[in-house]
């Protein structure tokens, strides 16, 4: 009974958000959104369930509104004259277990300028829609695949989506940077008429996390203002699977993994071999597993970057992430000579 009160409440929510701000009296003028005119993929993994949505656009931080996604829920993208409305409800209605291309529908046969939108949504089985209104300025258009989609309004032409679908399709690697690819054939094709100017991606696990939101993001990134912003957004994207490691091999250490940990530290340490953040940990780590001598080539490397790390060194045993042992902290300090 509280689930079908909560479904009634959801759905009748619609209409008056919809309403709000897109009727108008006869000869009278609406304001329709913001004008976030893009280019875009919402796509889902079909091995690992995860789903994800990349976009590019010559607007100022185009992630905080048109990027919309939730692990083991879906992605949405909403874009052309936005109404993030698409978004929110979009991803809400996704609990109830109905279709992306149901909820799609729905939500635009609630909105009464829906010709002005550009949407796209893709639910956690990768069923997936998309939507152009007829007066999204042109070139504009959408290909809906398997599994995925592409869109794009006020291009330089109308090669730019094409290419996104066809670089989606042959793109190795994971779903972050298959649609790192569709983007960068995108722009290749010919891109945003006016030019570019941010960027994001953001990609979530097939199933939720209840009550820890944040450990269902895989990526979550945004260049919001740049020259090149997709170059910027795949340096992002490098730097966080670094950090998805470590991160990893934090856990492999509190579960008493240290072959893993150690593993996971020099997979992140490879992707970006000269950050000291990292370096400095992984040394960390090789302490506490009993294994100082390892240790100290990298902390000596990360001394020789920053003597700030010096500084810090001997602050670690009072919190417990290094051993209160006057002798090793001397062999570890003796590197910073």
């Amino acid at each position: 009974m509280r689930l079908f009160l909560s479904i009634i409440l959801v759905l009748g929510c619609i209409a008056p958000s919809f309403a709000q701000g897109t009727s108008a009296k006869p000869g009278e003028r609406v304001y329709p959104g913001r004008p976030m005119h893009t280019f875009s993929i919402v796509a889902r993994d079909p091995e690992t369930g995860d789903m994800g949505v990349a976009v590019q656009s010559h607007w100022f931080a185009v992630g905080q509104t048109v990027a919309w996604a939730e692990a083991g829920l879906g992605a949405v993208a909403t874009q052309s004259f936005v109404l993030p409305t698409y978004g929110s409800m979009g991803l809400q209605m996704l609990q109830f277990g109905r279709s992306a291309p149901d909820i799609l529908k729905q939500l635009l046969d609630g909105d009464k300028q829906r010709d002005l939108r550009q949407v796209a949504m893709i639910d956690y089985r990768g069923r997936v829609d998309a939507w152009t209104g007829k007066k999204n300025i042109q070139s504009a258009g959408h290909i809906v695949g398997k599994e995925y989609a592409v869109q794009a309004n006020l291009m330089l032409n109308d090669k730019v989506w094409p290419a996104m679908a066809k670089a989606y399709e042959n793109a190795k690697g994971d779903l972050a940077e298959r649609m790192l690819a569709a983007l960068d054939a995108g722009q290749a094709a010919g891109g945003d008429i006016r030019g570019r100017q941010s960027a994001a991606l953001i990609v979530v696990r097939a199933r939720p996390t209840p009550g820890q939101p944040w450990k269902g993001r895989i990526f979550d990134l945004r260049v919001d203002d740049s020259p090149d912003p997709l170059k910027e957004l795949r340096r992002l994207v490098t730097l966080q699977r670094a950090y998805n490691h470590m991160n990893a091999g934090d856990v492999a250490v509190e579960n008493k993994d240290n072959e893993g940990a150690l593993r996971e530290y020099s997979a992140a340490e490879k992707l970006i071999p000269d950050n000291a953040e990292m370096i400095y940990w992984h040394a960390v780590a090789l302490v506490n597993m009993g294994k100082v001598d390892e240790s100290l080539p990298l902390f000596k490397k990360v001394f020789a970057m920053d003597k700030n790390w010096v500084t810090l060194t001997p602050r670690l045993p009072m919190a417990d992430l290094l051993p209160q042992d006057p002798k090793i902290m001397e062999r570890i300090l003796s590197v910073a000579k």
